[in-house]
């Protein structure tokens, strides 16, 4: 009996670590609910493809620069070409985040799938998003994407 008291702080101890380890992340499905520049972006390539452009238009701040190939874009040019996309799926890799105070660094590279106006997506693509946070929440504020 003495062993089993003496046994019941360290079992009572453990139970906490194990609650942590076998409940399951669960992974942002909105930009409020985002604590990083990996969830941001992915929770951003989900609307794309959904096509809600006013989750969009919010993220995308007013002082927006955008690159593409042979294109410099502002807010307005960016949001007209994401709504021309048709995009079935993506699929992100060699993601890096780089936090400086209160801004988001994100590169990576995509491949997507799907069209824009009637035409395939290029893909693969290198991106770099910047993020920074405002009072209303995050919003990009710059963009670059190339090809390899």
């Amino acid at each position: 009996m003495r062993l089993r008291l003496a046994a019941l702080p360290l079992l009572l101890s453990l139970m906490p670590g194990l609650a942590c380890t076998i409940a399951k992340e669960r992974p942002a499905r909105a930009f409020s609910e985002a604590t990083g520049g990996e969830a941001l972006e992915r929770i951003f390539w989900k609307e794309i493809q959904a096509a809600n452009w006013n989750q969009i238009d919010r993220v995308i701040a007013s002082n927006y620069v955008g690159t593409a190939p042979g294109a410099s874009l502002d807010r307005t040019a960016t949001l007209d070409q994401y709504r021309q996309w048709k995009l079935t799926d993506y699929a992100i890799g060699d993601l890096k985040t780089e936090m400086n105070g209160p801004t988001f660094i994100v590169t990576y590279s995509i491949t997507l799938n799907g069209t824009a106006a009637g035409q395939p997506l290029s893909s693969p693509q290198h991106m770099m998003t910047v993020w920074h946070q405002h009072k209303s929440g995050w919003m990009v504020i710059a963009h670059s994407a190339t090809q390899p």
